[in-house]
């Protein structure tokens, strides 16, 4: 007996729509992504509330202070100007950075504004407060994550790429830069651009930040000395640290942006439910009836 399909657009081809249920996410997967998002959230409004404490790095052992990496101020003018240097180069950043509007209506000498940090008023102890529990809970969390998907195999599904994958390497990127995002069987697997920054997330740049923030700590320093050679220094250490967080603050944005773009509800079911769904296209065998249906 001929199979009958139903498809909101049958196109003149004759392909067919085809929707299919995929179990994507693993409750411990889901539970670590969300504590994860709320951690890194929380660490970043605090450690910039930690930053405009001295909203200035430097790179040694001490704080070069003539000759600044980058250095956050208001001036002395009527009405202050926030200016922001970047390697000895000076940028006009009024109302965003170096010089923004208080809780009182008048221009404030802050690095970040106040509602970009955690507390929202300057305030360097309730800021530590809140960025060394939130880190301790990240770096718990993580390991969590890690233990998990390496004894399940997440882990390796998730950021292992396959030869055909790594082969495909030109085409991804190609795919990726026209935002065409893949379909059918090839959107049951993580592609391999996917993959590799996520291995570089987990791999490379988480463990740089947590190192580079322990060796800010001098109670960590005396316990571990190679911490402070490893960064040459603790004011180097600080600026690693904060041009680590702006590469993960780049790595979210860019990956809510492709969540959205790929399917915003579908990715959310499938972080929230477990539950994502593949669509692919399928010819219809001869003496298939195709009938369009429209919701």
């Amino acid at each position: 007996m001929p199979r009958t399909y139903l498809t909101r657009s049958a196109p003149d081809t004759g392909e067919v729509e085809h929707r299919r249920w995929m179990f994507r996410h693993p409750a411990v997967i889901r539970i670590t992504h969300w504590v994860n998002a709320l951690c890194l959230l929380v660490l970043l409004t605090s450690g910039l509330q930690i930053f405009n404490a001295h909203p200035a790095l430097y790179w040694g052992k001490v704080s070069t202070f003539d000759t600044p990496l980058l250095a956050m101020s208001q001036t002395d003018d009527d009405p202050p100007k926030g200016v922001t240097t970047v390697l000895g180069r000076t940028f006009d950043t009024t109302g965003y950075l170096g010089s923004s509007t208080g809780a009182d209506g008048e221009a404030a000498d802050r690095g970040f504004p106040s509602w970009l940090t955690l507390p929202s008023d300057q305030d360097l102890t309730g800021g530590r407060s809140w960025h060394f529990f939130f880190a301790w809970a990240f770096v718990l969390n993580g390991a969590l994550y890690l233990l998990y998907g390496l004894f399940s195999g997440q882990l390796r599904f998730r950021v292992v790429p396959q030869r055909d994958q790594v082969r495909h390497f030109p085409a991804s990127v190609r795919e990726h830069l026209t935002l065409r995002f893949p379909k059918g069987d090839e959107a049951k697997r993580y592609n391999v651009i996917q993959k590799l920054t996520y291995a570089v997330v987990l791999f490379v740049l988480l463990p740089v930040q947590v190192l580079a923030g322990l060796a800010m700590s001098p109670a960590m320093d005396a316990a571990f000395p190679f911490l402070l050679t490893l960064f040459d220094g603790r004011q180097s250490a600080r600026t690693v640290h904060f041009v680590v967080a702006a590469l993960l603050v780049l790595f979210v944005v860019v990956h809510v942006a492709l969540v959205v773009l790929s399917g915003f509800w579908n990715n959310m079911r499938g972080m929230l439910t477990g539950w994502f769904v593949i669509e692919r296209r399928i010819e219809p065998a001869a003496g298939d009836d195709v009938r369009e249906h429209r919701a």
